[in-house]
């Protein structure tokens, strides 16, 4: 039979409360970890980060595409070098068969953006308790890649013709990112180190082959990375060096946040603590200001990793 508190231990629980004591709050941070954050948080997110890509946009028409070019031939030079240019190869292939450089141009100009959203309205949906870190790495990336495009502009391959590149978006008038000037003025044409397409689609190839059910969909996550690799220097929009880049980018930023939600999240956030604590012991601000500041390293807070 089920035992229960008597009166007099419940009429002291109460009047504990009452005279505020703290309570042990619903949800641990081991628990808010492993839910999905508010809608309206994920929208402000990427609202800062187009706001982050559109500034590096009009730092590049303030500073003039001249830097952008001379990086260009310095990638060049250094792939020359290692014997890894194989963009020109693979772009003059690609234009020797119509058809499937139509549907290259067609590939680079949507799957990038439909394929990433879809992966993380699906993770969101179905994968909540992997939703948090999972997203910190892709944007960790990106904050990343923004600081690369505004301190290293780089001219792509197809504005190369001297070099023998040709854009096959122009060359066949077919449909692609960069077909119309109104295209062209909503996106930054000389971000390409590090190759976020490369990055994006390897975050995604990951998901899908770590945490799909179905056959089907690993196997799509592992060709697609590959695909969109292949996609990006055929039609001469990225080198090789920063598909690299970014796919390095990527695996690094997936790791860091691996470690910090997943693998050591309670040694993460006791190390916060510390650091809060002498902060605030250098200050001169008393301890227990701020009851997130002062919560011993093996309660719960407030606080959010």
């Amino acid at each position: 039979m089920a035992q229960s508190a008597p009166p007099a231990a419940l009429r002291d629980q109460a009047h504990q409360a009452r005279r505020g004591e703290p309570r042990q709050p619903a949800a641990t941070p081991r628990r808010r970890v492993l839910t999905a954050p508010p809608v309206w948080r994920e929208l402000m997110l990427i609202v800062l980060f187009y706001t982050g890509y559109t500034l590096t946009r009009i730092v590049l028409v303030k500073d003039g595409t001249g830097p952008a070019f001379a990086h260009a031939g310095d990638i060049l030079h250094v792939e020359r070098f290692l014997g890894i240019d194989v963009e020109l190869g693979l772009n003059q292939t690609l234009l020797g068969v119509p058809w499937l450089a139509r549907t290259a141009n067609i590939f680079y100009a949507t799957m990038h953006f439909i394929v990433t959203l879809g992966v993380v309205v699906w993770l969101y949906r179905y994968r909540p308790q992997d939703y948090r870190w999972l997203r910190t790495s892709i944007m960790v990336a990106t904050g990343v890649a923004l600081l690369g495009f505004w301190l290293y502009p780089l001219a792509p391959p197809r504005f190369l013709h001297s070099e023998g590149f040709v854009d096959p978006v122009t060359a066949l008038h077919s449909l692609g990112l960069y077909a119309s000037d109104a295209s062209g003025s909503l996106t930054n044409q000389y971000a390409a180190m590090p190759s976020m397409h490369a990055g994006w689609a390897l975050w995604c190839g990951f998901i899908l082959v770590k945490l799909a059910s179905q056959r089907w969909a690993k196997v799509l996550g592992a060709i697609y990375p590959a695909t969109t690799v292949f996609v990006i220097l055929s039609t001469a929009n990225h080198y090789v060096l920063d598909a690299v880049a970014g796919v390095a980018l990527i695996g690094g930023a997936l790791a860091l946040s691996w470690l910090v939600y997943m693998r050591y999240p309670e040694q993460i956030r006791d190390a916060r603590y510390r650091i809060v604590q002498r902060m605030t012991q250098r200050s001169g601000r008393p301890a227990g200001r701020s009851r997130a500041d002062s919560a011993p390293p093996g309660r719960a807070s407030g606080s959010r990793i």
